[in-house]
C-alpha cells in the first residue's frame, strides 16, 4: 500500500521514526514523499496515488484493456480542463470538459493496483472522436481490436457517450460505418 509523507508521518510521529522504519525494511521511500510498505512497486500505482484527480486514458488504457499490445511510452491521464498542469516527464497529460470527465470511468486492477481508467465503451467513443491524432495503422489496430470483442460491449453505454460527448455525428457515424 502506498502512503503520503503526511500519513506516515500520522502514523509514525516523527520523521526519525520514519527513517527508523526504511532502515529496518518496514517502509520503503518510492519517490519524495511517497513510500510503501512494498519494495516493489507497479509505476502505474505510482502514478495513479500520485495524480488521483486523473483518470487512465488513450493509449495507456487501449493497452491495459487488452486491445493494443504496443506499450505506451508515457502514462496516459485525462484531467478536468481546470487542472494544474502535470509536470512529470512520464505523463501524457490531455483536459477534458468537468462535464464529460467521470463519464465511463471505472476502479480496474493492472499489475495488482487499483486505478481509475475509462471503460472500454468510452475508449471506443474517444478513439473515435480523436481519429485525427492517432496514426493511421494504430487506429485500424485498435479499430480491429473493437470489431473483435463488439458482442461483449455495452452497445448502450456507447451510445449514451456518443450523444452526450461532443462531435455526436461524427462519432455515431464512423461507428456505424467501421465498427456495428
Amino acid at each position: 500500500m502506498l502512503y503520503s509523507y503526511e500519513q506516515c508521518l500520522k502514523k509514525n510521529k516523527t520523521d526519525y521514526q520514519i527513517k527508523k522504519q526504511i532502515s529496518a525494511g518496514k517502509l520503503f521511500k518510492v519517490e519524495t514523499g511517497i513510500y510503501s510498505d512494498e519494495q516493489y512497486v507497479p509505476e502505474i500505482a505510482i502514478i495513479s496515488f500520485k495524480y488521483p484527480y486523473g483518470i487512465i486514458s488513450m493509449n495507456s488504457a487501449f493497452y491495459y484493456h487488452g486491445l493494443t499490445d504496443t506499450i505506451p511510452t508515457k502514462y496516459y491521464l485525462t484531467t478536468d480542463k481546470d487542472s494544474s498542469k502535470i509536470k512529470d516527464k512520464r505523463v501524457k497529460q490531455s483536459f477534458e470538459n468537468s462535464d464529460y470527465l467521470e463519464l465511463g470511468e471505472e476502479d480496474t486492477v493492472v499489475d495488482g493496483a487499483s486505478v481509475k481508467m475509462y471503460s472500454k465503451e468510452r475508449m471506443l467513443v474517444e478513439l473515435v472522436r480523436k481519429k485525427p491524432k492517432f496514426p493511421f495503422d494504430y487506429y485500424k489496430e485498435l479499430i480491429s481490436s473493437y470489431r473483435k470483442i463488439i458482442n461483449n460491449l455495452d452497445i448502450q453505454s456507447v451510445q449514451e457517450y456518443a450523444y452526450l460527448l461532443p462531435k455526436t455525428n461524427m462519432v455515431i457515424e464512423t461507428l456505424e460505418l467501421e465498427v456495428f
